[in-house]
């Protein structure tokens, strides 16, 4: 059976390589670049079922290649990991994908975003509170 594929977008070397592990325990990592410009490349190339990206890398940040994909791709699964503890910035990161994911968190909840992306649901982290209650806001 064929497992899920993945492009994975961070900057941060040490990071990413933490999430790959994590992320290959039960799905293939297909490729990790360190910006938004190399992850609309790699995406399109590589067609992945799931993009997970940090927001903040240099260049194109992950919002903006996220919304790029979600133009060429709207298929494709994004699930957001960051530091970024923003309800607002939350807000408009799910209005683009379908996963929202701290950093501090990933251990723990980054493997359910990304099967709930790839069931087409929302997924937020915890510590962000409700989904529901932090879309009203």
């Amino acid at each position: 059976m064929n497992r899920p594929t993945i492009v994975l977008a961070e900057d941060h070397a040490h990071v990413a390589a933490q999430l790959r592990r994590l992320l290959d325990s039960a799905f293939d990592v297909v490729a990790v670049v360190a910006h938004g410009e190399a992850l609309v490349k790699a995406t399109a190339r590589l067609m992945p079922d799931i993009v997970v990206a940090d927001i903040s890398m240099p260049g194109m940040d992950g919002l903006k290649a996220a919304s790029e994909l979600r133009r060429r791709q709207p298929s494709v699964g994004i699930v957001f990991v960051t530091v970024h503890d923003d309800p607002a910035l939350a807000r408009k990161a799910l209005g683009i994908g379908l996963g929202y994911v701290l950093k501090a968190s990933a251990g723990e909840e980054l493997i359910d975003a990304v099967n709930a992306a790839l069931a087409a649901r929302p997924f937020v982290s915890a510590a962000m509170g409700p989904l529901d209650v932090l879309l009203a806001d």
